[in-house]
Formats: C-alpha cells, sequence, structure tokens
C-alpha cells in the first residue's frame, strides 16, 4: 500500500524462550540500552509485559506483539505456558503504532 512505512528488519535477537527457559533478567526489572527498541513476539501462550514509569501492562499474544521503547524499564509476568523472543530495532519496529501515540 502506498504510504505505509515498513520497519527495518531486527538487527538482533535473543533466543526463544519458554515458561521454564526464560532468565531471571527478563523476570526482574530492566531495559533496553539507549537507542534500541526491543520488539516482544510472543509464539505460544501468552505473557504480561509490566512497564514501570510510567505504570502500565499489556498482554502479548501471538497476534499483538509489543514495542519496548529505548531504557523503559520493564519485566516479563508469566500467565501459563508460552515460548516468546524479543527482537532488537534501532527505530520503532511498528510505525503505525508509534502514529498513535
Amino acid at each position: 500500500m502506498p504510504g505505509t512505512a515498513k520497519p527495518a528488519p531486527p538487527y538482533g535477537a535473543s533466543p526463544i524462550f519458554d515458561e521454564i527457559s526464560l532468565p531471571d533478567a527478563l523476570r526482574n526489572e530492566h531495559s533496553t540500552k539507549d537507542g534500541t527498541w526491543g520488539l516482544l513476539r510472543v509464539l505460544e501462550g501468552t505473557v504480561e509485559l509490566v512497564f514501570i514509569d510510567p505504570p502500565s501492562q499489556r498482554l502479548v499474544t501471538l497476534d499483538d506483539p509489543a514495542p519496548i521503547p529505548p531504557q523503559a524499564p520493564h519485566f516479563v509476568r508469566l500467565t501459563g505456558p508460552m515460548k516468546m523472543q524479543v527482537e532488537f530495532y534501532r527505530e520503532h519496529p511498528m510505525p503505525e503504532e508509534n502514529s498513535k501515540d
């Protein structure tokens, strides 16, 4: 479609984690570095993405990945069995969502 912004491909990605292999570092407060966007993708099940400041929560599903702004303190909360991965970008990974903010 003309005028539809297409994001650049990710420059990196985490391993695929499940509810057992998800590291404590992602279960506890952390953030990406300056200039690095994350995109939390759920491959199976759901997870809750919790932002610390400003406080908010988002249920992440297969059909609804969640962008993570640079340096935004957050953590992942399990809701049950799942598989997830985080992709890393140098700009907003979902330009159409950015225009809603």
